[in-house]
């Protein structure tokens, strides 16, 4: 992507009322939108799932789509890849959908204490070197900032193509005494879970196209454990 292109893209967030780019100092102390989402922003009481790693937006908007009930956020790091996604919701006029550009690291800074009802997490980069294994979006680490923000009982749905990545996260579940619902190894060669299957993200066409198994898993936090 050419730096004019990006820099087009970030033009047009600045203007997109769904985009929130809060910065370091607008967040470390508690984002002035934590605990305020569905009051503020969506302003109704609908349950909130957030997204995270969201990349182009494209689940985050489908789910939008395909549950008007519902509000979606979707939070990731790369304005210019979530542009894709605001453009999306903008030009459908979709009021249940919104965009937080900051790293994933500071989710319990954003969003309030049982503020999020449901959380998705796909195809995640899988951090394949054990050095970084605390930044895999499905580590202890990351599980604790979640539990800080999921309502009791909130599940957490999980899309990768990367196998190593799948087992590790099912290897973190049963340490942590975390609620495994389903695990589903090449989901396309499985039947059902056709709600799952409906929306299809860049990298998951990306993946499939180079005969990739895409797995999925659902799973409940240990509140105990990820305190």
């Amino acid at each position: 992507m050419s730096s004019k292109n990006k820099l087009k893209k970030f033009n047009d967030n600045q203007g997109y009322p769904d985009m929130f780019q809060p910065n370091y100092d607008d967040v470390k102390d508690g984002y002035m939108m934590q605990g305020k989402w569905g009051a503020d922003f969506f302003k109704n009481t609908n349950p909130i799932t957030l997204e995270v790693g969201c990349g182009k937006g494209e689940y985050t908007v489908g789910l939008a789509a395909n549950y008007p009930q519902r509000n979606f956020i979707g939070m990731d790091i790369k304005g210019a890849r979530m542009w894709r996604g605001c453009k999306t919701s903008n030009e459908n006029n979709m009021n249940n959908v919104a965009f937080v550009r900051n790293y994933v690291q500071m989710v319990s800074k954003i969003f309030g204490k049982q503020e999020i009802d449901e959380l998705w997490i796909t195809f995640p980069d899988p951090q394949p070197k054990k050095v970084k294994i605390n930044k895999r979006l499905t580590s202890p680490p990351f599980l604790k900032r979640y539990s800080q923000i999921l309502k009791e009982g909130g599940i957490i749905n999980f899309k990768t193509d990367n196998e190593p990545l799948f087992d590790y996260t099912l290897e973190v579940i049963k340490e942590y005494g975390h609620e495994l619902i389903v695990s589903v190894k090449d989901l396309y060669n499985y039947d059902g879970f056709e709600e799952v299957k409906a929306i299809k993200t860049h990298y998951e066409k990306l993946f499939s196209d180079q005969g990739f198994a895409i797995n999925y898993m659902q799973f409940r936090l240990n509140m105990e454990a990820s305190t």
